[in-house]
């Protein structure tokens, strides 16, 4: 067991009951107990027993479980039924990313911990689940793992476009109506967008030429240098050119995801949210559950920028509509990524302005 406390939680893709590709990425905001666990037998019934004599203690804003399977026969037959969820690893492949092993080499079960930032806690042999659990349910809210009060690693900046130019572009939508929002995801070894239910949001691209320079000249101007004085990046290209709708109608969101975590958007650094329109909508805040229930809500031609490795979500619209432009921002290294990944991009999936 050579994960020590404080380092990062590998990241990693598998199978689970619901998901062919589960993205261990996608979570972060809770602590989390990987169960690596022993072939069906008494020793896997007491590690699940353990579990289930504590179901109070999981939650999932709070504490998840995850039984890590090592034989295909468990697997073929696993339903996630929380707090027992399931990742299949009938090849070893996250035992492996986890050291999951003894002295001599074999497979270990055992218990790993995270915090809510996908750090580890620390490490445990399988027959001490009781311990595990309450020591993990004794750490309170997931919102005080530091200790202290911490704060996303966001940047803030106002007045970066003007009113009238909100309200252009706001026009501009609504002259169209947008067309729904998909996400980005890996199949097949292609970057492909898929429309469902993780994001209700609608998009319209900035398709006049004039408002697009001028949203390009005010992010050039008045974004950029702020994000080389705190963060000492050159941004010398823009990604996307839309304004996005999330109406209180459908109540729009979008789940906690990254925005580079595709070969096709792995190019991407910073990602921008400018509101238009922040004082006509409840709602439809940014929060970076990795640090926190606390949100962010930039003011009218305000922005919010944040690495696109940080998780985070738009919370739902329960009053009003938001309108918001979305930019992506990256440097020359950024631009070759692109180039050498352009190929991955499934062909009915436009490739992105820069």
């Amino acid at each position: 067991m050579s994960l020590s406390p404080g380092v990062p939680a590998p990241w990693f893709h598998a199978g689970s009951p619901q998901n062919p590709r589960f993205a261990f990425a996608s979570l972060g905001g809770q602590y989390i107990l990987l169960a690596f666990l022993p072939p069906p037998g008494p020793a896997r019934a007491a590690a699940l027993q353990a579990a289930a004599d504590r179901s109070a203690s999981f939650r999932d804003d709070t504490m998840l479980f995850f039984g890590v399977l090592p034989d295909a026969e468990s697997c073929a037959g696993a339903v996630n039924n929380p707090p027992f969820r399931w990742f299949f690893d009938p090849d070893g492949e996250i035992a492996a990313l986890y050291d999951a092993r003894d002295a001599d080499g074999a497979y270990a079960p055992q218990w790993v911990m995270i915090d809510p930032t996908l750090r580890v806690l620390g490490t445990a042999p399988i027959e001490a689940g009781p311990s595990v659990i309450d020591r993990i349910a004794a750490l309170g809210s997931p919102e005080d793992f530091a200790g202290v009060p911490v704060n996303a690693p966001v940047l803030i900046v106002p007045r970066v476009l003007e009113p009238n130019l909100c309200r252009s572009l706001i026009d501009l939508y609504n002259k169209t109506g947008g067309e729904p929002s998909g996400v980005m995801v890996q199949r097949g070894g292609k970057t492909i967008g898929v429309l469902d239910d993780f994001k209700r949001r609608r998009d319209a691209d900035i398709d006049d030429p004039d408002l697009r320079q001028q949203v390009r000249a005010r992010i050039v101007r008045r974004l950029v240098p702020e994000i080389k004085k705190v963060f000492q990046f050159t941004v010398t290209r823009i990604e996307r050119y839309i304004v996005a709708c999330y109406d209180a109608s459908d109540g729009g969101y979008f789940r906690a995801h990254r925005d580079n975590t595709t070969t096709a958007t792995a190019h991407r650094r910073f990602a921008v949210s400018i509101n238009l329109n922040a004082e006509e909508f409840e709602g439809g805040d940014l929060r970076f559950p990795e640090f926190g229930r606390r949100t962010y809500r930039p003011p009218t031609g305000g922005a919010v920028v944040f690495s696109c490795s940080l998780l985070h979500e738009a919370t739902p619209v329960t009053k009003g509509t938001r309108y918001a432009t979305l930019p992506f921002l990256f440097d020359e290294e950024g631009a070759k990524i692109r180039e050498a990944n352009l190929h991955t991009l499934a062909p009915d999936v436009a490739a992105p302005a820069s």
